[in-house]
């Protein structure tokens, strides 16, 4: 069964700064508007956008660029506004992980979500070259020993 990951986390309140809104919600939890964005360095490249009022709900996420050096998305001018971004050094762009069993993870590159590193509000974006981008593009996920 494919699912975005969620699991119960313990965790001390994160400060005020790593609070991020989704006025829209993300797909599929269009009515939650309020999450943290938490990251544990011992977990890098990947960080949690943990729905504020719920820890046990949480979507890991990561920086694309990390994946795909030379992901271009094309950010529709709707959006841009939406956000209020003023240069591309203002968004934080965040592809959601899913776990498709032990040995298998995907990013959405279609669907990012887009947050104003400022006003810390964001939105799930659908790209206007999604088209060039899956929705499953594969991470590389190393085997336990």
């Amino acid at each position: 069964m494919n699912h975005t990951a969620t699991i119960e986390m313990e965790t001390p309140p994160a400060p005020p700064d790593n609070q991020v809104r989704l006025p829209l919600g993300v797909l599929g939890f269009e009515q939650i508007k309020n999450y943290l964005l938490l990251a544990d360095p011992a977990e890098k490249p990947f960080a949690w956008l943990r729905v504020a009022d719920n820890a046990s709900l949480a979507f890991v996420v990561i920086d694309p660029f990390i994946v795909l050096p030379d992901y271009k998305p094309d950010i529709p001018q709707s959006d841009v506004d939406f956000l209020g971004l003023k240069d591309a050094s203002d968004a934080l762009l965040l592809g959601i992980v899913t776990i498709h069993g032990q040995n298998r993870a995907t990013m959405n590159l279609k669907g990012p979500i887009v947050i104003n590193r400022h006003t810390q509000t964001g939105k799930q974006v659908i790209i206007a070259n999604a088209a060039d981008y899956s929705v499953q593009h594969p991470l590389p996920v190393a085997a336990a020993v």
